[in-house]
């Protein structure tokens, strides 16, 4: 996998922004083969770890960076497989080992973020940046049940024949 990300989006912690974030991840998940109720569960993972650092993290500041970066993954074949998304912050460093929600059997609204992350996603990741800030690592990879195109293959059949230049 490149380093580089093929996304990256820095955003202020105002809710305001959440809606865009979930419709850009939703979108390129979408584009990368998954179906449509994976590509609403991955905006939900983003959205859940997005209000935890408004939250929990900024204490509601609507000043603060937030950075999500999004790689592909790829198949042998370069098919899409999958998608890594970082979520990064400056917020006060916790210990990764304290991210878990609530107790399931405390039934009460809030505090189901870090299990719908956890529920969602294939792999989950928290940890502390260098300096300061929080790193969230999640990776989704698309359904065995699905066999994605190749990104080129899936841009020309949406273009369909003949609509190219040259």
């Amino acid at each position: 996998m490149n380093d580089r990300p093929h996304i990256c989006v820095e955003l202020l912690s105002n809710p305001a922004y959440l809606s865009g974030a979930r419709e850009l991840i939703s979108s390129v998940c979408k584009r990368l083969g998954f179906d449509d109720l994976t590509c609403s569960k991955v905006a939900l993972a983003v959205d859940e770890a997005l209000c935890n650092v408004i939250r929990h993290g900024y204490k509601y500041a609507e000043d603060r960076p937030i950075w999500i970066r999004l790689w592909p993954l790829f198949d042998a074949e370069h098919r899409p497989d999958g998608v890594k998304l970082v979520i990064e912050d400056e917020a006060e460093q916790v210990d990764p080992e304290t991210m878990k929600g609530r107790d399931l059997d405390d039934i009460k609204p809030g505090g189901l973020g870090v299990h719908i992350i956890r529920d969602v996603m294939d792999e989950v990741c928290y940890e502390r940046r260098e300096k300061v800030g929080m790193r969230l690592t999640m990776i989704k990879r698309v359904p065995r049940c699905c066999t994605p195109m190749r990104l080129s293959d899936r841009a020309r059949v949406k273009r369909g024949a003949g609509d190219c230049d040259g």
